[in-house]
């Protein structure tokens, strides 16, 4: 069954950008940009969880979330913070909020988190949550990737990456072969309004490649010119190599 979110978010491109990268990884997702009609659909649906902005128009993300909790609804709630803002944190954690993402924030760490609280909320049992996360594993002949545990293995080794590098790697993995563009690395790890320029992505790529010298042959990332880079994969490796 396809799981509910709700994004209560009034800045327009973050709520696309929310809405159209969840729905990619199956999400059902509902949209609402006014904080008194995000409190309204809140407590009159089910949803499986709710990614609540603090700062809204008409109710803030504070009082949504304590009426919310007030009437009993469980739903678990995401709250969205500013940088720097550790009261907003403390308050929202302690008005029953299950997590927080403080703006600017990548994909792949939005998608972690919704990921952990689902499950941690779920009620799975520990056997049902280990064989999800063997589920969610990425394969690409050598290279293995483990999405719940920031964890990389190639031929069978453990690749020690900082979580930027592992997150590039991530998304480069889920297109192999594709080129994807600095933007669009830029937008999908470091978030839409993150202030760093392109050169950024450059380092990790670089640091990455280095970390993945271990066997050149079964993978290596490639650089475009002008455009960007794409993940290569020798998959007629993989018969040569069992865990």
């Amino acid at each position: 069954m396809t799981q509910r979110l709700l994004v209560i978010e009034d800045e327009p491109t973050l709520s696309r950008l929310l809405s159209y990268n969840l729905t990619q990884e199956g999400f059902d997702v509902t949209v609402e940009e006014h904080g008194t009609s995000g409190y309204e659909r809140a407590s009159q649906e089910e949803f499986d969880l709710i990614l609540l902005d603090v700062m809204l128009p008409g109710m803030n993300g504070f009082q949504i979330l304590e009426k919310l909790r007030g009437k009993g609804i469980k739903t678990p709630i995401i709250i969205l913070t500013a940088k720097n803002a550790e009261e907003e944190v403390v308050q929202g954690l302690k008005m029953g909020a299950d997590d927080y993402i403080t703006k600017p924030f990548g994909v792949s760490e939005l998608l972690a988190r919704v990921s952990a609280v689902m499950r941690r909320t779920s009620g799975q049992s520990e056997e049902a949550k280990v064989a999800e996360q063997q589920a969610n594993v990425i394969s690409l002949g050598q290279l293995e990737i483990f999405p719940e545990k920031y964890e990389v293995r190639l031929g069978g080794q453990s690749i020690n990456l900082r979580p930027k590098e592992f997150e590039v790697l991530l998304y480069l993995a889920k297109k192999p072969g594709v080129v994807l563009t600095r933007d669009d690395l830029m937008n999908v790890v470091w978030g839409f309004d993150y202030i760093g320029g392109q050169r950024t992505v450059d380092v990790h790529v670089s640091s990455l490649r280095k970390k993945l010298e271990l066997d050149p042959e079964s993978v290596h990332i490639d650089s475009i010119r002008g455009v960007g880079y794409k993940l290569v994969v020798n998959t007629n490796k993989a018969s040569h190599h069992s865990l």
